[in-house]
């Protein structure tokens, strides 16, 4: 068992529930990253039609990232995480990353 980590409650259908801060969190992180929803959602382990109502739902309540900046509020900051590549992976596949990439960081706020 991984010790160290929070622990999730579930509901009555084993279904983890997930703490709105985290939830707020990751959808932060999501309007950040400029992937889909499809590819962001596995990325941090949840079902794709979580994050969209989850996104949904702040979009109905005007909880965006932008409109906390707008207000004086600054989201969390950008968490980073090492990626490393497989020498044998095709060059495509790079390149997709690359691209991913360059996407976020166009999308980024300018630092400092």
């Amino acid at each position: 068992m991984d010790e160290g980590g929070p622990i999730l409650k579930t509901d009555a259908l084993a279904r983890v529930k997930t703490p709105p801060e985290r939830r707020q969190q990751l959808l932060d992180e999501f309007e950040r990253s400029g992937l889909s929803g499809i590819k962001f959602a596995a990325l941090v382990g949840v079902k794709y039609s979580t994050l969209a109502g989850w996104a949904a739902k702040r979009k109905r309540q005007g909880q965006t990232a932008a409109a906390a900046i707008r207000s004086g509020k600054s989201p969390p900051p950008v968490q980073w995480v090492e990626a490393v590549l497989d020498q044998a992976q095709s060059q495509s596949g790079q390149i997709g990353l690359a691209a991913a990439l360059l996407q976020a960081l166009e999308k980024a706020p300018p630092s400092c």
